[in-house]
C-alpha cells in the first residue's frame, strides 16, 4: 500500500511550518523552529514535506487561507531542500522515491514560487545522488519543456525549464562528464537550443540561462552546436522580451572568450546591436550589453576588429557615463554628513586580504604576495555574494539594503567607464583624440552631472593614454585640483579618484620646482579631502591617497610629517566605514617608506592614534581584519621601535586564536553552533609573524615564553585547520619561528614536523578544484627549509620522507613554478647538514633541482640551497653524469649580486671544491668545459681556478 500521511501529524507539521516563517510572533517562530528540529528525527519527515510541497490543497482541518497555505508549502520546500543537502545519506530509499514523485507535481503548480522550490529540490537531489541516481529526470524535464505530449500546461513548461536551468547551473561539470560512455550535455544542449524557439518568454529565458552556463566552457557539445546556437541568437536578438535579449547579450559576451572566430565575421552587426541594447531603458539589459565591450577589449586578438567602429562606440560609452535623473534622485544630493554615525548596514563586510605566501624567490625574506588593488575604484565590479541562495531565501549577513544606490552596485555607467579604460589601453592615443572634444565641452559644464562624467572619462583613460595626456596635464591638473572644492560632493568624489590616477606623473617630475608646482598641491588637495565634510568624499580622498602612496613611493618621504598628522586627525574624526580605508592608507605608507616610519617624530604621532583605535575595536568585530593587517605592515616598518607596543598586541592575538579554536571545536561537536570566521585566525597569525620578525630575538622569545596559552600548541592546531588560508598563515609563522626563535621551537619539532610532512602530500592538493592549497604547500616547503637551516642533523629522522615529497613536487608539471622553486630550495638546505644522507639519492633529484633553480632570483635562500646541493654533489660526484653540464652552467651563471659574507665566501669555496673534484675525475676536463657557451666559459675561468 502506498504511503499516506497521518492527518493529525500533517496538521501539526503544517502549523509549525507556517509559524516558522512568521516574522510577527517571534515566540511562535522560535517554538516552531525547535519543533521542526525535533521533527527531523522522524523517518517520515521528508515524506510529509514532499506531500505538502506537491499538494495544491491544504490538509483537511488546517485552518488557513490560500496565502497562509502558500507560506506552509514554501517552508516545506525550503526544509526539504536543506534536508536533502545536509541529511542525504540518512534519507531512506522509500522517501527518495516519494520525493521524486512529488517534484514533477510541484513543477506543474499554478504558483511560480512553488515551481521554483520544486526545482531547487530537484537540483539538490541530482547534486547529491548524481544523474544515475535519477536517470529519468532529464528526459522527463525535456519532454515537459518541449510539450512532446501536446498536453503540457504553460506552467509545467515554465517549471520544467526553471528546474533544468537550476540543474545546469549547479551541476555543470556533472553534465559534461562521461556517464556510461556518453556525456549528458551532448543530449541536453540541442534540446535547450530548440527550446529557445518556445512561444513562452520564460521558457526562452530559462533555455538561454542554461545554455549560458556552458558557453564559457570548452566542451564537445558546444563545438558541435555553436553554429546552430549562433543562428538562434541572431533570431532572438530582436526578441520583444528584455530578459531574453539580456541573455542573448550575455551569450555573445561569453562567446568572445571561447569562440571569437565565430563572432569576428559578424562584428559590424554586433557593434550596432550592442549599441542599441546599451541604450535600453532597462538597466540590467544595458549593463549586460556594455559588458561586451569589456570582453572584446580584453581579448588578446579580437579587440583589433573594433578599431573601425570606435567613432560609433565611444560616444555611447560617454553618454552612458552621465548620471541619469533616476540615479541623481537616488543619490539624494549628498550633503555634509561627517557627523552622522554609520548605519551597520552601510559598513560592507570586511574580509582578510590574501595572506602571506612565503617564497625564497624574493628579497631573501619570504615576501608577501598580496592584492595591491585599492578600495574605492570608480568602476570596481563587486563579487557576487549570493551564491547558493534560492528564491525566497535571504542572506541576512549581506543584505545591506543599498542595492538602490548607484554608487554601491555595478551599473551601465561603471561598466562603460571600465570599457573606456580598456579601450584606452588597447588603442592609446586614438581614444584620447575621440574624447578630447567631449572633455573640452564638459569639464567646465554648468550642470554637475556632465562635469562629473567628464572627470570620470579623463580618469578612465589615464593608464592607456598617459603619454598623449601628459602635454595637457600642466593645464588639467590645476583645474582638477580646483574641482576638489566643487559644491557638489559627487564631483569632489570623482575628482579625487582621477587625480589619484595621474599622481604618478606629478610624483615623478624630474625638476623639484615642478614638483612644488604640481605634486605638492595635488597631494595636499587629496589629503584635505580626506577630512571633507562629506563621508563619501572622505572615502574617495583616502582611496586616492592610498593610490598616490603606491605610485609615489619614496617620493613621499619629505612630506611624511604632514601626512601622518592628517592620518591622526582622520583617526579622531572618521566613522567606522571610512576607518577601513584609513587602515589601507597607513599600511601602504608603512610598506612604501619602511624604516623611516620608525623615526621618533613619526612613530610617536602615529602609534598613539592607531593604538587608541586598536583598544576601541572589540575582538568580535570584523574591523579586526583590516586593523590587524595594517598593524602587521606597521610592525615590520617600525622594527625594534615596535617593542613598546608588542606585548599587549601579541597577547590579544594569542587570545583571539585561542577563542577561535575553542569555538571551532564546539561547532564541530554541535550542529546548532556556527563555525567561527577563520579570518580572525588568519590576521592574528600574520600579525604574530610580523611581531616575531620585527623584535629582537630575545624579546620575541620572552613573549612566547609568557604566552597565556601554549604558543606552539595553538600553532599546531592552526597547521591542521581545515581552511587553506589558516594553514598558509600558520606555516608562514612556523618558518619565522624557525628563523628568529628556534630555541623555543626546537623542543616542539617532534610533534610539528610530522604535521608538516602531511601537508607536503601533493595528492590532497591536486585533487582539489581550487588552487589555494598550493599556497599552503609553498609555505610548508619554505618553513621546512628554515627548520633545516637551524636543526641540522636533527632532520635526519624525517629526511627520507622530506626527500620523497620534495621530489614529487619538483617533478609534477601541474605544480606552479614558485612552489617547485621553494621545494628545491628546501631540499638544497637539507644538504647543508645531511649531505652524506642525501648523496645516495642524488640521481633522483639532481635534474629536477637544477631545472627548478634556473630562474630563482639571487638571494640568501638560493645561496644556501646551492651550497647544500653542492655539498651533496661533493659526496657523490659520479651521480651527476647526466646533468653535469647543466650544473657547470648553473655555477657559471650564478650571480651573487649583493650577497653578504660569510655566505658569499662559503658558496664560492664550495663551488671551487666541487670544480676541483671534477678536474681530478675528468681526464679531458678542459675539453668538457669548452663545450659551454663562450660567455659561461669565461665566467668560470674568471671566478674560479680551473
Amino acid at each position: 500500500m502506498a504511503w499516506q500521511p497521518a492527518p493529525e501529524s500533517l496538521r501539526q507539521l503544517a502549523s509549525c511550518l507556517k509559524d516558522s516563517l512568521s516574522g510577527f510572533d517571534k515566540n511562535a517562530q522560535k517554538q516552531a523552529e525547535q519543533m521542526l528540529e525535533q521533527a527531523k528525527a522522524s523517518p517520515d519527515i521528508n515524506n510529509y514535506l514532499a506531500y505538502i510541497l506537491s499538494s495544491a490543497q491544504p490538509p483537511e482541518g488546517l485552518p488557513c487561507n490560500d496565502q497562509d497555505y502558500h507560506v506552509v508549502r514554501s517552508a516545506a520546500g525550503i526544509m526539504l531542500k536543506n534536508n536533502v543537502r545536509n541529511e542525504w545519506k540518512s534519507i531512506p530509499e522509500s522517501s527518495l522515491q516519494l520525493i521524486k514523485l512529488a517534484i514533477p507535481l510541484g513543477l506543474q503548480d499554478k504558483n511560480s514560487q512553488i515551481r521554483n522550490y520544486a526545482g531547487n529540490v530537484a537540483t539538490e537531489v541530482i547534486k547529491r545522488g548524481g544523474l544515475l541516481g535519477w536517470p529519468d529526470l532529464l528526459p522527463q524535464l525535456l519532454d515537459m519543456v518541449g510539450n512532446v505530449s501536446g498536453q503540457v500546461t504553460d506552467e509545467a513548461q515554465e517549471g520544467a525549464m526553471s528546474a533544468l536551468a537550476k540543474i545546469c547551473e549547479d551541476n555543470a561539470k556533472m553534465l559534461m562528464r562521461e556517464v556510461n560512455g556518453q556525456r549528458p550535455l551532448n543530449f541536453v544542449l540541442p534540446h535547450l537550443i530548440a527550446a529557445t524557439k518556445s512561444e513562452l518568454p520564460r521558457v526562452r529565458v530559462g533555455a538561454l540561462t542554461a545554455i549560458n552556463v556552458f558557453t564559457p566552457r570548452e566542451s564537445q557539445a558546444m563545438i558541435n552546436s555553436v553554429d546552430d546556437l549562433l543562428q538562434h541568437l541572431f533570431i532572438l536578438s530582436s526578441d520583444q522580451n528584455t530578459d531574453v535579449r539580456r541573455q542573448v547579450c550575455r551569450a555573445f559576451v561569453q562567446l568572445v572568450e571561447t569562440r571569437p572566430d565565430k563572432l569576428q565575421p559578424h562584428i559590424g552587426g554586433l557593434v550596432d546591436y550592442i549599441i542599441q541594447q546599451q541604450k535600453s531603458q532597462d538597466e540590467d539589459l544595458a549593463c549586460e550589453a556594455a559588458e561586451f565591450w569589456l570582453a572584446v577589449g580584453e581579448h588578446e586578438d579580437l579587440w583589433r576588429a573594433l578599431q573601425p567602429y570606435l567613432s560609433k562606440i565611444i560616444p555611447v560609452l560617454l553618454e552612458c557615463m552621465v548620471y541619469g535623473a533616476e540615479d541623481i534622485a537616488l543619490l539624494g544630493g549628498l550633503s555634509d554628513d561627517e557627523e552622522e554615525e554609520d548605519r551597520q548596514e552601510d559598513i560592507k563586510p570586511a574580509f582578510a586580504k590574501k595572506n602571506l605566501t612565503r617564497t625564497a624567490n624574493a628579497n631573501g625574506e619570504g615576501a608577501a604576495s598580496a592584492d595591491s588593488s585599492k578600495n574605492g575604484g570608480a568602476y570596481e565590479k563587486l563579487n557576487e555574494m549570493d551564491e547558493g541562495l534560492e528564491e525566497g531565501e535571504i542572506d541576512d549577513e549581506f543584505d545591506d539594503g543599498d542595492d538602490a544606490n548607484p554608487d554601491e552596485r555595478w551599473t551601465v555607467r561603471k561598466c562603460s567607464a571600465a570599457a573606456l579604460d580598456v579601450f584606452a589601453r588597447d588603442f592609446k592615443g586614438a581614444v584620447f583624440e575621440a574624447i578630447f572634444p567631449y572633455l573640452s565641452q564638459n569639464l567646465k559644464h554648468d550642470q554637475w552631472p556632465h562635469r562629473e562624467a567628464a572627470v570620470l572619462a579623463l580618469g578612465a583613460v589615464a593608464e592607456g593614454c598617459m603619454d598623449v595626456v601628459i602635454p595637457h596635464l600642466p593645464e588639467l591638473v590645476p583645474y582638477l585640483i580646483s574641482l576638489l572644492e566643487d559644491p557638489e560632493p559627487i564631483v569632489r568624489q570623482i575628482t579625487c579618484w582621477t587625480l589619484g590616477r595621474y599622481s604618478s606623473w606629478a610624483a615623478n617630475l624630474p625638476d623639484q620646482s615642478q614638483k612644488e608646482q604640481y605634486f605638492v598641491p595635488l597631494m595636499d588637495g587629496i589629503l584635505r579631502k580626506m577630512l571633507d565634510k562629506n563621508k563619501k568624499v572622505q572615502e574617495a580622498g583616502a582611496s586616492a591617497f592610498a593610490n598616490i602612496e603606491e605610485k609615489a613611493g619614496k617620493h613621499l618621504e619629505p612630506y611624511c610629517g604632514p601626512i601622518i598628522q592628517q592620518f591622526v586627525r582622520c583617526f579622531a574624526r572618521y566613522k567606522d566605514r571610512n576607518m577601513y580605508i584609513l587602515y589601507d592608507c597607513v599600511q601602504t605608507l608603512a610598506e612604501r617608506i619602511g624604516p623611516l616610519l620608525a623615526t621618533p617624530e613619526l612613530a610617536n604621532q602615529l602609534m598613539p592614534a592607531l593604538i587608541e583605535r586598536y583598544n576601541a575595536v572589540p575582538d568580535q568585530s570584523r574591523e579586526v581584519f583590516p586593523l590587524l593587517e595594517c598593524l602587521s605592515y606597521v610592525t615590520l616598518a617600525l622594527g625594534q621601535a615596535f617593542t613598546p607596543y608588542a606585548q599587549p598586541i601579541f597577547l590579544r592575538c594569542i587570545n583571539i586564536i585561542h577563542t577561535n579554536l575553542e569555538q571551532s571545536l564546539a561547532a564541530a561537536s554541535n550542529v546548532v553552533i556556527d563555525q567561527p570566521d577563520k579570518d580572525f585566525l588568519v590576521t592574528s597569525l600574520d600579525l604574530l609573524s610580523a611581531v616575531i620578525q620585527a623584535l629582537e630575538d630575545e624579546k620575541s622569545a620572552e613573549l612566547i615564553k609568557t604566552s597565556p596559552h601554549p604558543f606552539f600548541e595553538l600553532l599546531s592546531f592552526c597547521m591542521e585547520d581545515p581552511t587553506d588560508e589558516v594553514r598558509q598563515s600558520a606555516y608562514a609563522l612556523l618558518g619565522d619561528c624557525a628563523k628568529y626563535v628556534f630555541p623555543q621551537l626546537q623542543q616542539h619539532l617532534s610533534t610539528m614536523v610530522p604535521i608538516l610532512l602531511k601537508q607536503l602530500d601533493m595528492d590532497n592538493v591536486l585533487d582539489e578544484e581550487m588552487d589555494s592549497g598550493f599556497g599552503v604547500v609553498n609555505n610548508a616547503c619554505w618553513s621546512a627549509g628554515e627548520i633545516a637551516m637551524q636543526h641540522g642533523k636533527g632532520m635526519n629522522q624525517w629526511i627520507e620522507e622530506l626527500l620523497r615529497r620534495f621530489v614529487e613536487i619538483m617533478s609534477n608539471p601541474r605544480v606552479p613554478k614558485g612552489l617547485s622553486e621553494n621545494a628545491a630550495i628546501a631540499l638544497g638546505r637539507l644538504g647543508l647538514h645531511s649531505a652524506d644522507t642525501l648523496a645516495p639519492a642524488l640521481p633522483k633529484f639532481a635534474e629536477d633541482f637544477l631545472n627548478a633553480m634556473q630562474e630563482v632570483d639571487p638571494s640568501e635562500e638560493k645561496a644556501t640551497a646551492f651550497k647544500g646541493f653542492s655539498q651533496v654533489v661533493g659526496q657523490n660526484p659520479q651521480a651527476m653524469e647526466k646533468v653535469l653540464m647543466d650544473y657547470f652552467v648553473s655555477i657559471a651563471q650564478y650571480q651573487d649580486m649583493n650577497l653578504r659574507n660569510p655566505i658569499k665566501q662559503e658558496l664560492h669555496e664550495v663551488f671551487q671544491h666541487v670544480l676541483n673534484v671534477y678536474k681530478q675525475m675528468i681526464p679531458q676536463f678542459n675539453e668538457f668545459v669548452s663545450q659551454m657557451q663562450p660567455r659561461d666559459q669565461q665566467s668560470l675561468k674568471s671566478n674560479y681556478v680551473i
